[in-house]
């Protein structure tokens, strides 16, 4: 099922608000877009799920070797510079980053960026909105993204002031810089 977007043109929720709203539906999940589109989002069905948990695992099991950062899964709500609310199906932030939030900024939906996001494209997804959600975390100071594309057989690579990488599979990516030592196989997604 695709997500739900509802335009809130002349309607304009705060950051309480929004927290509300989801504390309110927890059966649901919402993004906000920069935009000020609220998104509901379906939920994702057994293939796109098992491959989200699998990237979650590598990330974190990588994370707990190096200790270097903090790894968050599809249900964290990051609150981007730009206003947007958004929930990458991975994302990881550096220590010092997340342990300069107050306690309660990383108790609700705090108030930053990720240095690195993952994005899955489950069957239903569209991927020019994908591909908009992946400029807005690069625009929103997100270092490093994978945009994972398994219908079309490639990933695109988001960084900093460059342009996209895209890439065909199976590929080998890499954390670069930003996550030294981390890579991801993608020869599991070949026809999939």
């Amino acid at each position: 099922m695709t997500p739900l977007t509802l335009s809130l043109d002349t309607v304009h929720l705060s950051d309480e608000q929004f927290y509300q709203l989801c504390q309110n539906n927890r059966e649901l999940q919402f993004e906000l877009s920069a935009k000020g589109k609220l998104i509901i989002m379906s939920p994702v069905g057994g293939e796109s799920g098992n491959r989200e948990a699998d990237f979650i695992i590598d990330l974190g099991i990588w994370n707990r070797q190096t200790g270097l950062g903090y790894t968050f899964s599809s249900s964290t709500v990051f609150k981007l510079p730009n206003g947007a609310n958004r929930s990458p199906d991975a994302a990881w932030i550096k220590k010092e980053r997340w342990e300069a939030l107050t306690p309660e900024q990383r108790r609700k939906f705090p108030p930053i960026a990720p240095d690195f996001a993952i994005e899955l494209r489950s069957a239903t997804d569209d991927l020019e909105t994908l591909r908009e959600k992946m400029q807005e975390y690069t625009d929103a100071g997100v270092q490093l993204a994978w945009l994972i594309n398994p219908q079309q057989q490639q990933v695109e690579i988001y960084r900093q002031e460059q342009d996209v990488e895209v890439r065909n599979l199976p590929t080998q990516l890499s954390g670069e810089n930003l996550l030294p030592g981390f890579s991801l196989s993608l020869s599991r997604f070949v026809n999939s």
